[in-house]
Formats: C-alpha cells, sequence, structure tokens
C-alpha cells in the first residue's frame, strides 16, 4: 500500500489510467479517497480543455476554401479604460497546435497563465503582429474607429498575407475576405490568440506607466475606471495619458477650465 506522499507524486506524473490505481479505488483512506477523485476531476476538465480546443481549431478551418488558406484571427484590449491605448493584435497560427491547448479568451485566464501563453503563441505562430492605438488617436476619431483602424494596422503588418480575416465583432475595410465574429475569442483559437497577444502587450504598457506615474497604480487597473482610480483623477488630476473625451475626465477637464476663466 502506498503512503499518502508517495500517492500524491504518482498521482501529479499521471495523465491516464494506470493499473497501481485500482488498488487507489480499494483504499479506504478519506486521504487516498481525496486524491483519487481530485486526480479524477482534473482529467475531466483536461478532456474538456481539450474538447474545446479541438472545437475552435474546426471553427478556424471553416473559414477556409481550400487546405493550404491562411486564417488570421484579429482581437484588441482597453476599449474600455480611461487611461492608455488601445491595443491590437493579428496572429495567423502554425500547424503544431497542441501547444495551444489553454488559449482562450484573455479576459477568462489569470495573468500569469496569459505571459505563458503569450510566449508559446509568438513561437508558434506563422506570423503575428500587435499595434499600438495612442490615446490622442483615441480622442481624434472615437474609440470605435480608433479600434478599427489599429485593427487594420495589426492587419496589414502581419508579414504574411492572410487567405481570409476573422475578427471579434469588427468589420474591417481591407481586401481581404472579413469576418466579423459575435464572441469570436471564445469561439475562435486564432481571435482568442489575438485577444491573449493583445492584452498581455498592454498590460506590460500599463505596468511601465505606472513606474512613471506610481500615484495612478495602473499596475494594478490597466487604466480601467475602478474606485481607486477615479479617486486618484480627482485628487492628482487627469494625465496626458488619459482619454479627454471619456467621462469622468471630460467633465473635469471642461470644470477646471470654466473655474479658470471665474478666476481670471
Amino acid at each position: 500500500m502506498f503512503s499518502l506522499k508517495e500517492m500524491k507524486e504518482k498521482f501529479a506524473n499521471a495523465t491516464e489510467q494506470e493499473p497501481w490505481m485500482d488498488e487507489v479505488e480499494n483504499d479506504h483512506r478519506v486521504g487516498a479517497q481525496k486524491l483519487y477523485s481530485s486526480w479524477l476531476n482534473k482529467q475531466k476538465l483536461r478532456m474538456l480543455e481539450k474538447q474545446e480546443h479541438q472545437e475552435k481549431i474546426m471553427f478556424d478551418a471553416s473559414y477556409r476554401k481550400l487546405a493550404t488558406d491562411l486564417v488570421a484571427g484579429v482581437d484588441e484590449a482597453g476599449r474600455g479604460p480611461l487611461a492608455g491605448p488601445v491595443v491590437t493584435a493579428a496572429v495567423i497560427l502554425g500547424e503544431n497546435l497542441e501547444q495551444l491547448i489553454g488559449v482562450n479568451d484573455s479576459k477568462q485566464i489569470s495573468k500569469e497563465s496569459r505571459n505563458k501563453l503569450a510566449q508559446i503563441i509568438k513561437e508558434n505562430a506563422l506570423s503575428y503582429s500587435i499595434h499600438f492605438q495612442s490615446v490622442n488617436k483615441i480622442d481624434e476619431l472615437n474609440i470605435y474607429e480608433a479600434t478599427k483602424q489599429s485593427m487594420t494596422e495589426a492587419v496589414l503588418s502581419l508579414n504574411i498575407r492572410p487567405s481570409v480575416v476573422i475578427v471579434d465583432a469588427m468589420t474591417l475595410p481591407i481586401n481581404i475576405e472579413t469576418h466579423s465574429i459575435i464572441k469570436g475569442d471564445e469561439k475562435s483559437l486564432a481571435i482568442a490568440a489575438a485577444s491573449i497577444l493583445a492584452k498581455t502587450a498592454r498590460d506590460s504598457y500599463m505596468d511601465l506607466l505606472h513606474e512613471e506615474y506610481p500615484m495612478y497604480c495602473f499596475n494594478k487597473h490597466a487604466g480601467y475606471g475602478t474606485k481607486l482610480h477615479v479617486e486618484m483623477l480627482h485628487t492628482y488630476g487627469p494625465t496626458e495619458h488619459h482619454r479627454k473625451t471619456f467621462e469622468p475626465i471630460k467633465s473635469m477637464i471642461k470644470e477646471s477650465a470654466s473655474a479658470n476663466v471665474c478666476h481670471d
């Protein structure tokens, strides 16, 4: 009979049912049954993850007319924040897709997992491109048009021309067959990969911005309108990295201008 410590180590290294587990099934120790139950649950989750992964691959493949067609997935990060750029990414995945199991909508994955997956995506992609759309451009165009323009730039910057482009809920003005997919980052592996690249690139940018403006805590909220961020805005006022057409910044700037006029 295995000790619980030995059993824990064996389960940690097991990826499929093995003969020694028959003995565990008849082991009446509570600890042994908990270890076995935990392992079984992890296997179920792993099988579900593999199934979802295969479904995403098949979804992307459905947009190919020929087996050799290349599908580019496109997504963004940062449309909603009060500060920082909107970042978009375009990705053409290669054939080695098994390493990308776990790639999903970036919002559903922990920061640590996103960073690991981003590196795997970059290593396995046939081509990828990341574009940063500035705050000034967002204020000039509006967030929707700025995002569309950024996504277009990301696609056109790929060093391989895709046969078809699938985009998360956006139509792009490009001379390539394009499909707008609602909740694309949940359905498509390529769009989910783009989502992760965009999100990790933007988070890295906001971490650097935090070093320049530590009082705003950009490393905690990434520029989104959290209670902490709004409090810091009222305390210190907006920076050059804040979106002047977004509330409450727009009203703050207007109030400040009115106050200065009255003072003069």
